[in-house]
């Protein structure tokens, strides 16, 4: 009786978190179902845009915090941590890559004598992904940062700082390497194809 009892309360808890992800019962199950996906994502972020792909084994805490914009893809084991007071926008177009971690807010460390599990969180600082930009697999966005337009994060890479519009950054901390050319999109039109 008690394990019923427990499930019972898991699975009401569930429902009204503010959160997504694999420890979620039942509401991860429904992103194996795009219908159900769409339903559940609507619901629990702040805004989820057309054609919006949030994967299944990704995590989000904070969702009506979090603004996915059209066409954007979070891939698997990636994390979105929003906070009430520190929002997260992906604008359209964007692709996040598997396993990006994304945090609005850090552990503070300001006392070697306490425990960092005491010490608290450092204040939310927004994080935004303009529009058609790339971050890489495996990535760390902190909090505070801008990713520019149709910029792109190389995969591992830790971000500590804002990022330009047209730029490709690397590595830990991430730093320039190389600026991107700026095609027409009018002009030169692009199709996009993801799997």
């Amino acid at each position: 009786m008690n394990f019923l009892k427990e499930f019972v309360k898991r699975w009401n808890w569930t429902k009204d978190a503010d959160r997504l992800g694999p420890d979620m019962l039942g509401s991860h199950f429904k992103l194996y179902i795009p219908l159900l996906q769409r339903k559940i994502c609507e619901k629990k972020f702040l805004y989820y845009g057309e054609n919006a792909d949030f994967r299944i084994g990704a995590y989000a805490i904070g969702c009506s915090n979090i603004k996915i914009g059209d066409n954007v893809v979070i891939r698997p084991f990636c994390m979105l941590i929003a906070s009430a007071n520190g929002s997260i926008d992906i604008q359209k177009n964007a692709l996040i890559g598997p396993g990006v971690h994304i945090y609005v807010s850090n552990h503070q460390y300001s006392d070697s004598t306490i425990p960092i599990y005491y010490q608290g969180y450092s204040e939310p600082k927004p994080v935004l992904i303009k529009e058609g930009s790339w971050v890489g697999a495996n990535s760390v966005i902190l909090p505070g940062v801008t990713i520019g337009r149709n910029a792109v994060v190389a995969a591992g890479s830790i971000v500590t700082k804002n990022v330009d519009d047209f730029t490709l950054v690397g590595g830990n901390p991430a730093r320039l390497l190389k600026k991107l050319v700026k095609l027409n999109v009018e002009k030169d039109g692009y199709k996009s194809q993801h799997y």
